[in-house]
């Protein structure tokens, strides 16, 4: 079981909305400021010189504030940077690999789309989180299937594990993924893009 407490508002960084390192940290900051529980690196590119250099001055901020860093599908980068683990889709290496390269606390984390079968052998493997979506239409990735809001509660009671929704969560619908059964809602624009970073960390964690 991981040492850090995995409810509440996932921040999941967006290297468009952030396209240099100062712009990064600075979001992220203020994310952190306003109570975000944990924070994903995601940057898709081929700039490996720059993916490391930000995911370890973002390791060193997040130590900060006393919150794990993630890296998205990348557990080599993870490693170099010294982050507290990954978050892996269903065709980026597998759990066992991160295990076996992270250590026994690394948190890594599964998306299981919308299937209680990927949930089940997800947790079977050991990992520390499920995540679950896409629940509403995302500006992140525009072409993932839609699940249905009740595999929350399905998961809730078959899985001893917390559960993440992802998918187009704002502030006006974060309060009824919370209510079926989601234990951190992982949110990119509506976040990121905010006028305020700090107030809108705020109100997500509000909802908690």
């Amino acid at each position: 079981m991981s040492r850090f407490n995995l409810r509440g508002l996932y921040a999941i960084t967006d290297s468009t909305l952030m396209a240099d390192d100062e712009t990064l940290l600075s979001c992220v900051k203020q994310a952190l400021q306003g109570g975000a529980a944990i924070v994903q690196y995601r940057d898709k590119s081929t700039d490996a010189e720059r993916r490391l250099r930000q995911a370890r001055a973002l390791n060193l901020l997040c130590q900060q504030y006393q919150v794990p860093l993630l890296i998205n599908d990348d557990i080599a980068l993870a490693l170099a940077c010294g982050a507290a683990g990954v978050h892996l889709g269903q065709s980026d290496g597998s759990h066992a690999a991160a295990r076996a390269q992270l250590g026994a606390d690394a948190i890594i984390g599964i998306t299981c789309h919308d299937s209680l079968e990927l949930a089940a052998q997800a947790q079977h493997d050991g990992a520390d989180y499920l995540a679950f979506g896409a629940f509403f239409p995302s500006q992140t990735k525009p072409s993932a299937r839609p699940a249905p809001m009740a595999i929350l509660a399905q998961a809730r009671s078959r899985f001893a594990l917390p559960i993440v929704a992802i998918g187009g969560i704002s502030v006006d619908n974060a309060g009824q993924l919370i209510e079926a059964g989601a234990d951190m809602t992982a949110v990119v624009h509506a976040l990121f893009a905010a006028d305020a970073i700090t107030a809108r960390a705020q109100q997500f964690k509000n909802q908690f």
